[in-house]
């Protein structure tokens, strides 16, 4: 369950910070998906936030 609520939250993040996510690269990985529904688009950052984890991994790692 905690998995869930952890995906969520990743999810909701990346909606709302997707602009500055694209400029730095995020967003555009092979395995990001963009969903277009009724004019609204809808992203599904699957490898970006597998890399954000990986990166938050490393540094729990290190601290």
């Amino acid at each position: 369950m905690r998995w869930l609520l952890v995906f969520v939250l990743a999810f909701v993040l990346f909606n709302g910070l997707s602009a500055w996510l694209r400029r730095i690269g995020l967003g555009r990985l092979p395995g990001d998906f963009v969903l277009r529904v009724r004019g609204r688009e809808i992203y599904v950052p699957l490898a970006s936030s597998l890399v954000l984890s990986l990166l938050a991994m490393l540094i729990g790692m290190i601290v």
